[in-house]
């Protein structure tokens, strides 16, 4: 169903969000500004399965001005903000997402862009190269690329299954999306959406960490920031270490379900906190998850031993235990930072988006000759992306000597 509404009022609310996001994303509008100039994309019809914000509605109007025919479907049934997909079908652009949808019709969207036969789709998860690779065998792509450390790890898993047939741009890969993205991004816009669904102060509570990547690590820092005490769970030995060196306590998910005030989930693995855990934990905690798909916490259990659950706010539900115990749920159990909040803010998504326009260039330019596998961005793109936005954010970049640069080419240091 493409966002066909007839409110102008919306349409008017999303341009106006759509405008104040790309005013923060500098390094998008440059890369905005050539592909004006040089088409790159011409005649492509590239299909995305992203979060459906008003960052994304500046990736989409980039590779619009490139010369593609760009189409959007969401990623997540609660990440739609309806306003800014009103505006971009108001200026021409195809969207297939409503906030809420339910997943015949979230399937069913990604179903429709994949029927505009695209020659490159991009990702937020993996859904779309699924879809085409399950049940799409005469479909042929360019190439996708791909945004999330989740939608990587089950294209490693393709890979290693001999199933891909086109090559895949790990986007999340490059530095300049996981080292800001993942860790700046979900740190800051994680708390935000607990923040924003519970109206807790966060000081003095314990709140628990589940999974110390790049994005826990950024939701650990942020929570510590607020004056949390912060727990650490992690199956890793070098993350747990990590984190134990970082300051926060790291302890098994039973330690930490008895002491934890709001738990996190960061894992991209299933059930990660569920009924043992559960019921080990204290009248009142908080329960949010910020990895991509909604099986982190065991929503299941929940519903078969409870007594009764109810909306008590905004995105955030209410569990009632058997023994009176009250559990409760930001956004469904679904991405936090996006079900109960607005995203990763503009100037972190301006690098993670510049990523994506530039690996959509790449795939029109050498697609071809690319491996049929998943693939990094060159890291001269990673420095380009950088020192772009290190400029807009007032930083200098320090540039070696002629005989810096020789010395550091040569085997005989010291001499």
């Amino acid at each position: 169903m493409n966002h066909d509404i007839a409110d102008p009022s919306l349409a008017e609310a999303g341009a106006l969000r759509i405008e104040w996001a790309e005013g923060r994303m500098p390094v998008l509008a440059s890369i905005r500004e050539r592909f004006e100039k040089e088409s790159p994309l011409q005649g492509l019809r590239i299909a995305a399965c992203l979060h459906v914000t008003s960052e994304t509605a500046n990736l989409m109007t980039t590779l619009r001005a490139g010369g593609a025919e760009a189409m959007l479907c969401a990623s997540n049934p609660l990440s739609t903000q309806d306003d800014v997909a009103a505006a971009l079908v108001a200026d021409g652009i195809a969207v297939f997402a409503v906030r809420g949808e339910d997943n015949d019709s979230y399937y069913s969207h990604l179903r429709e862009v994949l029927d505009a036969d695209p020659q490159i789709t991009m990702d937020d998860g993996a859904d779309l190269v699924t879809m085409v690779l399950k049940e799409r065998p005469d479909q042929r792509l360019v190439g996708s690329t791909e945004e999330t450390t989740t939608g990587v790890i089950r294209l490693r898993a393709m890979e290693a299954d001999g199933v891909i047939r086109f090559p895949v741009i790990a986007v999340n890969d490059s530095a300049t999306k996981h080292l800001f993205d993942n860790r700046h991004g979900t740190g800051q816009s994680a708390m935000d959406g607990i923040i924003r669904s519970t109206n807790l102060l966060i000081a003095g509570k314990t709140v628990v960490v589940v999974g110390f990547g790049d994005c826990g690590a950024g939701v650990a820092a942020r929570a510590d920031g607020l004056g949390a005490k912060v727990v650490v769970v992690e199956v890793d030995a070098v993350r747990a270490l990590s984190a134990a060196m970082e300051g926060y306590t790291v302890a098994t998910a039973d330690e930490a379900a008895r002491i934890g005030d709001i738990f996190i989930t960061l894992t991209g693995n299933l059930r990660v906190l569920r009924g043992e855990h559960f019921e080990l934990m204290k009248d009142g905690v908080v329960l949010a998850n910020a990895g991509h798909f909604d099986v982190e916490l065991d929503l299941g259990y929940l519903a078969d031993h409870s007594v009764g659950k109810r909306r008590i706010r905004h995105e955030l539900d209410e569990w009632t235990m058997k023994d009176g115990r009250r559990i409760h749920v930001v956004a469904e159990g679904r991405l936090v930072n996006l079900g109960a909040a607005e995203g990763h803010p503009a100037e972190v998504m301006d690098m993670s988006f510049a990523n994506q326009a530039l690996a959509a260039e790449w795939l029109a330019k050498d697609g071809a000759d690319l491996e049929n596998k998943v693939l990094r961005l060159p890291d001269s793109i990673d420095q380009e992306v950088a020192a772009i936005a290190l400029e807009a954010i007032g930083g200098g970049l320090e540039q070696l000597t002629p005989e810096q640069e020789e010395y550091l080419s040569s085997w005989e240091f010291g001499t």
